[in-house]
Formats: structure tokens, sequence, C-alpha cells
């Protein structure tokens, strides 16, 4: 009579130290996939949530109409009429420090914005709109 040796050692190897439960192994697949939806399902509401703000923009174009003052023509993007939304834009020198910044309550589409400088700018950047529950600036 010939005998399998592996099966003769996987028999004293579960007599020396027990068989696992038989319920381990579903259990254990079925907790994996319930986490596996839970991170996907989170996964995808991040992305959504982040991939669709409330307030976007984008600075067009600038004029620098003198010393102490530039014109910015600001784009901005509601996402409903209603929204609550706040923008920022700087007036920047040419060595790059901040001589000028504003916030100003946008409407959708253009928004023309006066920004008062404490000397002559040479760029304008956006630092981006804020909404309700948009905590990142767009």
């Amino acid at each position: 009579m010939t005998t399998d040796p592996s099966s003769g050692s996987a028999q004293s190897l579960a007599d020396r130290y027990g068989a696992p439960a038989p319920w381990r192994r579903p259990m254990t697949i079925a907790l994996v996939a319930v986490l596996a939806v839970v991170g996907l399902t989170w996964l995808a509401w991040t992305a959504w949530f982040h991939g669709t703000p409330e307030a976007r923009s984008e600075v067009v174009s600038f004029e620098v109409t003198g010393d102490h003052e530039v014109t910015a023509r600001v784009d901005v993007r509601l996402s409903d009429d209603g929204v609550d939304a706040r923008c920022r834009v700087r007036a920047l020198a040419e060595d790059k420090n901040t001589v000028g910044e504003v916030v100003f309550t946008p409407v959708d589409g253009a928004n023309d914005v006066v920004i008062r400088t404490e000397r002559r700018a040479t760029s304008v950047e956006k630092l981006g709109c804020t909404a309700p529950g948009q905590p990142r600036p767009r």
C-alpha cells in the first residue's frame, strides 16, 4: 500500500495545530469584497466632488492702467445662479512681490476687476474662487 506523503504530512499538521474553521475563508472573502465596494464608492464620490466645483475662475486678460491701478478681466463659471462665491486676484510687481490684492463677489461670466496697487504692477494672477462647501480655491 502506497501513501501520498503530502496527505500524511497535511493530516499530521491538522492533528497537531488544528484545522481552520470552515467559515473562515468565505468570511474573509466577503469582508474583502465589502471593503473594496466601500473604498471604490468613496473614491468615486471624491473624484466627482473635487471634479465639479461650484465656482471656477480664470484670468482672461489684464491691463496696467497706471502706477497704482490694474484692470483685470476674470472669467468665472458658477454651477448655480444662487452660489455665494468669493474670488481673489493679486497684482504682482516686476520683482514678483505682491503690490495689490482684491476680493470680489463674482457674477457668472466675465468680471472686470480694478485692483489698486501700492506701486506699478506688471502681472496679475488669480488666487481662485471659493464657495460654501468648496474650501479649495479654483
